[in-house]
C-alpha cells in the first residue's frame, strides 16, 4: 500500500492496419526477398531472394538515398536465426527517406497467403541422451551456451525450484547472508548457481548463493555481493529477505515434469538437464534454448532519430536476458533493478527485447512478441510518433510495452505515440513486478482498445519511476480491457496512475471507457489507482468491479506527495473497499494516516470531485452491468475493436 517496505518510494495470421497508420505510397512499393533457402550472394528477388535479414538490411541501405517509394523486405515463411541483434540506426542509413517507409514483413502480409515467420535468438538443443544417475532425466551437451530460459515443445519449462527455503530448521539474515541450524544446505550440488527469490507487495527480487559452510552447530550461506547490499538498500533492511519465497536453481531441487537445469560445472562444456512432462520423447520433442539478449534494436542521435520503418506480420521469439545471473542479481521492484553507480540513484529498468531508442515513426502492426527474457517492446529516450497496434504479446519474462522516460533517465520527450487494439497476457512469467504496458513519462501519448489480462502485477501502469514533475501532459486511456491483474503481486491495479499527469484538467491524463473487472485477488489491488503524487486525472464513463478496491489509493502528505485534482465523471463501479479500510464519506479506498509513523501512512486525497457516476451493487455487479445500456455499452465497446479480434485469436 506505501512505499516504506521498499526505499524507492502463436495464432496470429493477418491483422488489419488502420487507416492512415502508414503514410500512403506514392508510387508502386519496390520489394526485396528473403527466405530460408536464399543464397545472399543473390540479388534478393522473388525467385532469387537473400538469406538472411542482415543482408537485406544491407541492400536497403544502398537503395535508401534514392528513396521514392515504400522499400519493403518479405520475408518468406520460416524461422530466421539471428547471430547477433539486428541492428538499425540513422547513422548507417536505415530510416526512410522522402515520406517513405522501410518496411520488414511477413510475405504475403493482410492476405490470406500470409506466411509465418520467425525473428528467433534462439538455438535448438538435440543429441539428447538419458542421465546415467537420474532415472527419468535427459542430458545434452551445450558447450558454453548461457541462457536463463528453455522451451520444449514451444512451451516454457521452468527451472528446478524448491518453495519457502527448501529445509526445516530456523533462517538467520546476517550482514553477509544466512545463517540456519538446517544442516540441508550443505547437500545442495552448485550452490553458486542458487538463487533466493523475495516477494512482497508490488517488489520482487533475487539473489545469488556465493557459498555454504558448516561449523558443528549451523550452517552458514554467504550471499552475492553486491546483490545483497544493494537488496538491503532497495528493501530497506533485512525484512524481506528473512524468508525467501522459493530458492532456484540447483539439481538438489524438486524435479518437477517439464523442469531444468543448465549444468555449468565445467567451463566450457555445460550440460542441460530436464525431466520430461509425460509423453515427452526427448529424441522426438522441439528445444530451444534462447542465446542472444536483444532481437531488434533501433538508434538514432540527438536531433537525428532514427524514423519511418516499419515491422509486419513477424513473430520475435527466443531471446534471454542474463543480467540477473551476475554478482548484482537482480534486487527489483516493478520493473526497476538496482545497480551501484548507474545514475542518481542506482536504478535501471528491464530492457525491450526489441528496442528502439530516440526514434519516430516507427510502426509494429500485426507482429507477435513471444518467449523472451526481459521486457518485450522498448520506445524511449526521445522516441515520437510511434504506432504499436494490433500485436500479441505473451509468455515473456517481464513486461509487454515499455516506453517514456526510462529510468535511469530523468529527463526527455517522447510525444504523440500510438498503443492501439493490442492483446497483452501471460506476461511477468519470470519477474513477477511487471505490468501489461507501462508509460513512464510521455506526453500526448493514447493507449487505447487494448486488452491487458492474466498478468502478476499491474495491467497499464502511467507513471514514472521517480517523481518527475513538469514532463507527462495530455494522455489518453481509452476504451482498454482490462481483467485478471494482480494475480501474485499487490499494491497495483488494472489502470495504475502515479505522478503529477499535468498542470490543470485541460492538459492531465484522461481515463474514459475503460471496463476494469475481475481481479479481487490478495488484500490491496485497486481497479483505477491513482497513487501517490497523482494530480491532474479525469476519471470518465469506466465501468470498474470485482477488485479489492475499485478506486482509491495512497495520498503521501508525508512526502509533499498528494492525491489531488482527480475527477470522477458517469462510472459505474461496485465501490469496493476492503475491510480494513474504513469508509470515506466519498467513494472510494482512501488509507488513512498512520499516527505511530506519519512517514509510511498515507493522508487524505484533495480535490476529488464525483459527478454522475453509479453505484453496482456489491454482490453480482457484473450481472447488473449486463443490465444496464451504458454500463454494458462500456464492456462492449472495451478493448480491439471487432476487426481486430479474430486475427489477434481473440474468442
Amino acid at each position: 500500500m506505501t512505499r516504506a517496505a521498499v526505499v524507492i518510494g502463436l495464432s496470429v495470421a493477418v491483422v488489419p492496419s488502420p487507416a492512415g497508420a502508414l503514410p500512403a505510397p506514392t508510387a508502386t512499393p519496390t520489394q526485396l526477398y528473403v527466405a530460408p533457402w536464399g543464397k545472399d550472394s543473390w540479388p534478393g528477388t522473388l525467385d532469387r531472394p537473400f538469406a538472411t535479414p542482415g543482408r537485406a538490411r544491407q541492400a536497403v541501405r544502398a537503395r535508401v538515398p534514392r528513396m521514392t517509394s515504400d522499400l519493403v523486405v518479405n520475408l518468406r515463411g520460416g524461422t530466421y536465426g539471428l547471430k547477433a541483434p539486428l541492428g538499425l540506426s540513422e547513422a548507417a542509413g536505415d530510416s526512410g527517406r522522402g515520406g517513405h517507409q522501410v518496411i520488414y514483413q511477413a510475405y504475403g502480409y493482410g492476405t490470406p497467403r500470409q506466411e509465418r515467420v520467425t525473428i528467433s535468438g534462439g538455438r535448438q538443443i538435440s543429441a539428447w541422451r538419458p542421465d546415467r544417475r537420474l532415472r527419468g532425466f535427459w542430458r545434452a551437451d551445450v558447450g558454453g551456451l548461457e541462457t536463463r530460459q528453455l522451451y520444449v515443445d514451444d512451451r516454457r519449462a521452468t527451472r528446478f525450484t524448491r518453495g519457502g527455503t527448501g529445509f526445516p530448521g530456523t533462517l538467520k539474515a546476517t550482514r553477509t547472508g544466512y545463517v540456519t541450524t538446517s544442516t540441508v544446505p550443505r547437500t545442495w550440488r552448485n550452490p553458486a548457481d542458487i538463487e533466493f527469490v523475495y516477494r512482497a507487495g508490488y517488489a520482487e527480487g533475487r539473489c545469488g548463493v556465493a557459498g555454504v559452510s558448516a561449523s558443528a552447530r549451523r550452517t552458514s550461506i554467504t550471499m552475492d555481493q553486491p546483490c545483497w547490499d544493494l537488496a538491503q538498500q532497495l528493501y530497506g533492511g533485512t525484512e524481506l529477505l528473512e524468508a525467501p519465497n522459493s530458492v532456484e536453481n540447483s539439481p538438489s531441487f524438486a524435479r518437477k515434469p517439464g523442469s531444468w537445469y543448465l549444468d555449468r560445472s565445467r567451463p566450457g562444456h555445460h550440460e542441460l538437464l530436464y525431466f520430461p512432462r509425460p509423453g515427452q520423447d526427448m529424441r522426438r520433442v522441439s528445444v530451444v534454448a534462447p542465446v542472444l539478449e536483444s532481437l531488434v534494436t533501433g538508434t538514432g542521435r540527438p536531433g537525428r532519430p532514427l524514423h519511418d520503418i516499419g515491422f509486419r506480420g513477424l513473430t520475435f521469439a527466443y531471446a534471454t536476458w542474463l543480467a540477473p545471473s551476475g554478482p548484482a542479481g537482480f534486487p527489483a521492484a516493478w520493473s526497476m533493478y538496482l545497480r551501484p553507480g548507474k545514475g542518481e540513484d542506482g536504478l535501471l529498468t528491464v530492457p525491450g527485447t526489441v528496442a528502439f531508442r530516440t526514434a519516430e515513426r516507427i510502426t509494429f502492426e500485426g507482429n507477435r512478441f513471444t518467449h523472451l527474457g526481459a521486457q518485450a517492446l522498448e520506445l524511449s529516450e526521445n522516441s515520437s510518433y510511434n504506432v504499436v497496434d494490433g500485436n500479441v504479446i505473451s509468455d515473456v519474462s517481464d513486461g509487454g510495452i515499455l516506453m517514456g522516460v526510462v529510468p535511469p533517465d530523468q529527463k526527455g520527450t517522447n510525444r504523440g505515440n500510438r498503443i492501439t487494439n493490442n492483446w497483452i497476457h501471460h506476461i511477468g512469467a519470470e519477474y513477477h513486478a511487471a505490468s501489461g504496458i507501462w508509460d513512464t513519462a510521455t506526453q500526448e501519448t493514447t493507449l487505447a482498445h487494448n486488452q491487458v489480462n492474466d498478468v502478476p502485477y499491474s495491467g497499464i501502469l502511467s507513471g514514472p519511476g521517480d517523481d518527475l514533475r513538469g514532463v507527462m501532459r495530455r494522455n489518453r486511456i481509452l476504451d482498454n480491457r482490462v481483467y485478471a491483474t494482480n494475480r501474485l503481486l499487490v499494491d497495483g491495479g488494472g489502470i495504475y496512475l502515479r505522478g503529477e499527469q499535468g498542470s490543470s484538467f485541460a492538459d492531465g491524463a484522461v481515463i474514459r471507457g475503460n471496463a476494469v473487472t475481475d481481479s479481487k485477488y490478495g488484500d490491496w489491488n485497486v481497479g483505477i489507482y491513482t497513487d501517490d503524487s497523482t494530480n491532474w486525472v479525469s476519471v470518465d464513463r469506466n465501468t470498474v468491479y470485482d477488485y479489492v478496491a475499485s478506486i482509491g489509493g495512497c495520498s503521501e502528505e508525508w512526502g509533499n506527495r498528494p492525491v489531488q485534482n482527480v475527477r470522477y465523471r458517469g462510472n459505474f463501479w461496485d465501490d469496493a473497499v476492503p475491510e480494513w479500510v474504513e469508509r470515506r464519506e466519498y467513494p472510494g479506498a482512501w488509507p488513512p494516516a498512520n499516527e505511530q509513523h506519519p512517514e509510511e501512512g498515507c493522508g487524505d486525497p484533495h480535490g476529488l470531485a464525483f459527478t454522475g457516476n453509479t453505484l453496482l451493487p456489491p454482490r453480482n455487479p457484473g450481472q447488473a452491468c449486463a443490465a444496464s445500456t451504458a454500463c454494458a455499452a462500456v464492456l462492449t465497446n472495451a478493448g480491439p475493436l471487432p476487426s481486430y479480434r479474430r486475427h489477434l485469436g481473440m474468442r
